[in-house]
């Protein structure tokens, strides 16, 4: 699998910009989305390679959504990464159990992150 797309989902403009642009540097077409309805429909028009979901969202939270993701039959082969404040384990046992193949805290590091997504371009 090539990792080209990537739709980032979070409520913080400032998270947003931060990850598009580390994205974006290395090369990664980025799309973005704050909440879960907007990330559907990004999902309908365009199909991404990769999401980074952030967990605490206004109305569905990350972990709702990314059940909703990973369920849904056109969509249940991008990998979901975890990308979160929320630093418990049980934060990411539970993320895990929604379907997100990885799990990364905030603020991310980003030799931490794109080591995580070359695993999936190598899958």
């Amino acid at each position: 699998m090539s990792i080209r797309k990537i739709l980032v989902v979070d409520d913080s403009k400032t998270e947003l910009y931060h990850l598009s642009e580390m994205l974006g540097k290395r090369g990664y077409t980025v799309r973005t989305a704050e909440n879960g309805d907007e990330a559907l429909r990004r999902l309908a028009e365009d199909k991404p390679d990769l999401i980074l979901m952030d967990v605490v969202m206004p109305g569905q939270n990350g972990f709702q959504l990314t059940r909703t993701i990973t369920r849904d039959a056109r969509w249940k082969d991008v990998p979901v990464i975890m990308c979160t404040s929320k630093n418990q384990e049980t934060d990411k046992v539970w993320g895990m159990r929604q379907g997100a193949r990885d799990y990364i805290v905030k603020p991310v590091n980003a030799d931490e992150l794109m080591n995580k997504i070359r695993a999936f371009d190598a899958a």
